[in-house]
């Protein structure tokens, strides 16, 4: 994604000047800012910042710079940005810098003269580019943005940066889609160029791409080891990396990715998805085997408790032997779910359809929402018919009034059970 680039004109840059003065005094800009830098501006001015103040920042100490630096994943892509774009960013007196996502400056690299330059203007490796801090820049505003940005001369908020110019783009992680930080390329305004937003919006997508190829290796590794592993283990069982992703699976259908908790541990654990596993752990992953079902053997009960105490934060929670977890529901699934809850020998699509819409035809709507629901409850949903699985206790919990349960429902289970 691009943006307009900035005008170099003088007439252009005076139009800014007036523009950003009007917007100060609160009357109507004579001259129009780009959509990005209005937005920005009006960010910036309803959080009462001061276009006078300095850009300095308390500085993050050199060992937290470090530890955000190892747990960043984007330090492993500097290798190719100080390829891509130091050299570049050298030649044409500018440097480079990184952030992470809340705007600290984690990395800085290029002229060195600009360096020292920037260290006036607190650019330096700990400091804080967020807009909320310094204002409208490049950095702060793609991370609100989420896209690339340029920032030339007066668009900046903060006075003291009308003497720079720079350009931003987000980077990705590509193995889940969260913002991961910055590339940025900045120097004296005198150094300008309107294809510097296309350069950094095209290496921070070398970028994602590179840790795209990486994290695929990975996978490849981890599934060298799991192959064998699992060629050996009877049932259902995947193995996947940290994040998830499937490398290997066996007796199940194969997913692209296993949801897993952020507190994963070896042991005996619940998976929304899949339900009660075993957990080992793996070179760059984990083994998840599937234990017994509800209902199969000796496999662990578990306790649905279906929330409906609270129109607005409907929940369904399974509670199981390692603890529980829980689900906020949209009105149509909580709907369903308490049909089930009411009928607990089971209900074909079509009887599913008429409790819920009174029209037993919408026999397709039904399955498409109980297909979604089974993707976090599968394990103790069952169908054919639909239903709670054998030796699944289900408690629902009302409205203290029975008038409230499910209030803008008119599904006739509903309707039915508020005027029993």
């Amino acid at each position: 994604m691009t943006r307009s680039a900035v005008p170099q004109s003088a007439r252009a840059q005076h139009g800014t000047h007036r523009a950003r003065e009007a917007k100060l005094a609160g009357d109507a800009a004579p001259a129009a800012l780009r959509a990005e830098i209005g937005a920005s501006w009006d960010r910036v001015l309803r959080s009462g910042l001061d276009p006078d103040q300095s850009t300095e920042s308390v500085l993050l100490q050199r060992d937290e710079v470090e530890r955000r630096r190892r747990t960043s994943a984007l330090g492993e892509v500097m290798p190719l940005l100080n390829e891509s774009l130091v050299s570049l960013a050298e030649a044409a007196q500018q440097i480079v810098v990184v952030t992470d996502v809340e705007g600290r400056v984690l990395w800085r690299r290029g002229s060195t003269r600009v360096l020292r330059r920037a260290d006036s203007i607190c650019l330096a490796e700990g400091a804080t580019w967020a807009e909320e801090s310094t204002g409208t820049n490049a950095i702060g505003t793609a991370l609100v943005a989420r896209a690339p940005v340029q920032v030339h001369s007066s668009e900046h908020f903060v006075r003291r940066l009308h003497d720079w110019t720079c350009a931003a783009a987000p980077v990705r992680d590509p193995r889940d889609g969260r913002l991961m930080g910055v590339v940025d390329l900045s120097g004296p305004a005198s150094t300008f160029h309107p294809t510097s937003l296309a350069l950094v919006g095209s290496v921070a997508r070398l970028a994602e791409s590179e840790l795209r190829n990486r994290h695929l290796r990975a996978i490849d590794r981890l599934r060298s080891v799991a192959a064998p592993l699992l060629c050996r283990l009877g049932g259902r069982a995947a193995a996947v990396d940290v994040h998830g992703w499937l490398a290997a699976v066996t007796g199940m259908p194969p997913v692209e990715r296993l949801p897993l908790p952020k507190s994963m541990r070896p042991g005996r654990i619940w998976l929304p998805s899949l339900g009660m596993c075993e957990v080992e752990p793996l070179p760059g992953g984990w083994l998840v085997r599937v234990a017994d079902g509800p209902g199969d053997g000796d496999g662990p009960r578990q306790r649905v408790v279906l929330d409906l105490s609270r129109p607005h934060r409907l929940s369904v929670s399974v509670v199981g032997t390692v603890g529980t977890w829980t689900r906020g529901l949209s009105p149509r699934h909580a709907e369903l779910l308490y049909a089930l809850a009411l009928h607990r020998e089971g209900r074909t699509a079509s009887e599913l359809a008429q409790d819920v819409f009174g029209d037993a035809t919408r026999t397709v709507t039904v399955r498409a929402e109980i297909s979604r629901i089974r993707r976090h409850l599968a394990q103790v949903l069952a169908h054919r018919p639909y239903r709670f699985g054998e030796g699944v206790e289900v408690e629902v919990i009302h409205p203290d009034q029975p008038a409230d349960l499910l209030p803008r429902s008119t599904a006739p289970v509903v309707v039915t059970a508020r005027t029993a």
